[in-house]
């Protein structure tokens, strides 16, 4: 019973640490445009691997 009176407080203060990461990564624009990456994948041009495989 005595370990309550620990883990509550700690996963309390774990769980603020957890939201004001999140809330830093939100306001600090990391989530703006998450399908930007992966439409210039589908966009970029094709280039062969090395230079001795195109023709």
């Amino acid at each position: 019973m005595d370990i309550l009176y620990l883990l509550i407080p700690l996963s309390s203060v774990l769980v603020l640490g957890i939201l004001g990461v999140f809330a830093w990564a939100l306001h600090s624009g990391q989530f703006d445009d998450v399908e930007q990456h992966g439409e210039q994948i589908l966009d970029a041009a094709q280039e062969p691997v090395d230079l001795h495989q195109g023709a």
